[in-house]
């Protein structure tokens, strides 16, 4: 039986990282992953999405050009090349992952892995089975898209995030079911394409993860694409007719409706995926691992990171995660600092955000005083035409520490890394005043921001 000092169980962006950063500390490292490598975040999330996106914002630049006077014939698209694409993008960064694995001398599996009560752990390769001992294990298992027990769904065909980005053809009616972040970003591809989309929400706004205020201008924004948003909304049932299917749906004061339409996407959250370490009996929050924030379980031998444990369930937060529980399977003490973490919805427009919400704060008693500045007042954002975003800004009264900053407009997720910049400095309104910022951008509403809540705003 081959041993290991450090086996990690999942390839995606917290796996992968945690194998290669424990090779780095000079520990024998195994990789296990059943499926691809990078996981659902590169070949089922993040990285086919956003280049979609990319080839939605290019299609929405077209049609917006036309009032700037550019014109163009009418657009085609190809979604056998679009799809190639995305393909293409997997594929390279897919070998630049088996490329730093290969460097690393990490012995990668590609077979489902499962842990025993003793700690060793059994893999199904495609030929055979092989067991491998670990003397630390780190749990990066992922989760998958959850599908809701609702009546009818047996005999539907809907897509979930894992299958969606290998239809064939564009449907020509969209029902998405889940206004989460999932949902909203395939709503704004979808939409792109000229497919009519309806997204379904049980909460009361899309995007609930985020502050009211970037719900509301994002729900206006897909309702001005032509995206039909139903908020406070559940599906009752679905049902089959000839080449359509019925989405009957029921509002929170008992409006019913039924949509028809040809595709159905489930986005309503993903679950934890734990079936391959049952026999550990790990303490468990609701379906999730617990975990301290040195990312060890209640077996003082097993890590968990990622999804499997809950929290934001972002790509970058596992790959922390991942280096946090490398380090201390390697002999390392560290720990984990949430403070930072920056949220991203890739919609148009673009929402990002970080540190506390005007609600974190108030929970947590802090004084505070929170500033917006629109964008309809930015000279970039109206030479770019994309002027319905703002900034805000909240900041401690006491010190004029930075506590968290909301984004909305163009490519505010790259430019969340300046406010996550401060906050992580732990820097000061002052601070930011003070520092020269570039004219004309965007990220200049930042610095109009922390001026104006020094009560010295003076516009360009």
């Amino acid at each position: 039986m081959k041993n290991y000092e450090v086996v990690v169980l999942g390839g995606g962006p917290g796996g992968y990282v945690a194998a290669i950063w424990a090779a780095k500390l000079g520990k024998k490292v195994a990789l296990i992953e059943a499926r691809e490598l990078g996981g659902t975040c590169l070949n089922r999330g993040c990285i086919p999405s956003k280049t979609l996106l990319r080839h939605a914002e290019v299609i929405e630049n077209i049609e917006k050009a036309k009032s700037w006077g550019i014109e163009t014939g009418p657009i085609t698209f190809s979604l056998s090349k679009m799809l190639a694409r995305k393909d293409a993008v997997i594929q390279q960064l897919r070998n630049g992952i088996s490329y730093l694995l290969k460097q690393g001398n990490i012995e990668v599996f590609n077979g489902l892995g499962e842990v025993r009560a003793d700690q060793s752990i059994s893999i199904q390769l495609a030929d055979k089975e092989e067991i491998i001992q670990g003397k630390n294990i780190i749990l990066a298992t992922g989760s998958r898209p959850i599908v809701p027990p609702v009546a009818g769904i047996e005999d539907a065909s809907y897509f979930t995030s894992d299958t969606i980005f290998d239809i064939e053809k564009i449907p020509d009616s969209m029902v998405i079911v889940g206004g989460g972040i999932i949902g909203v970003e395939l709503a704004c591809i979808f939409a792109s394409l000229n497919v009519p989309v309806s997204i379904v929400e049980m909460s009361g706004r899309i995007v609930p993860s985020e502050e009211p205020e970037a719900s509301k201008a994002l729900a206006k924004a897909l309702k001005k694409k032509g995206i039909s948003v139903l908020t406070s909304t559940k599906v009752a049932s679905i049902e089959q007719q000839e080449n359509r299917q019925l989405v009957h749906v029921e509002t929170d004061n008992g409006k019913k409706e039924v949509l028809k339409t040809e595709a159905i996407l489930m986005a309503v959250g993903r679950a934890p995926n734990t079936s391959a370490f049952v026999d550990l009996n790990l303490k468990m929050n609701g379906r999730f691992v617990i975990v301290d924030d040195r990312m060890v379980t209640s077996n003082p031998a097993i890590y968990a990171i990622g999804d499997v444990i809950g929290g934001w369930q972002l790509a970058h937060a596992a790959s922390a995660e991942g280096l946090i529980a490398a380090s201390n399977a390697a002999g390392e003490k560290q720990t984990i600092n949430y403070a930072v973490v920056p949220r991203c919805v890739y919609t148009s427009p673009e929402i990002a955000s970080v540190g506390m919400t005007e609600e974190e704060a108030k929970q947590q008693g802090i004084d505070y005083k929170v500033v917006r500045v629109d964008h309809a007042g930015n000279g970039k954002a109206l030479a770019q035409d994309e002027k319905e975003g703002f900034t805000k800004l909240i900041a401690g009264t006491k010190y004029g520490e930075i506590l968290g900053v909301l984004m909305v407009g163009p490519h505010v997720t790259e430019m969340i890394a300046e406010p996550s910049a401060f906050i992580h400095l732990e820097g000061t309104v002052d601070e930011l005043a003070s520092m020269i910022h570039a004219h004309p951008t965007v990220s200049e509403s930042l610095y109009e921001a922390a001026a104006s809540w020094l009560g010295q705003g003076v516009h360009h």
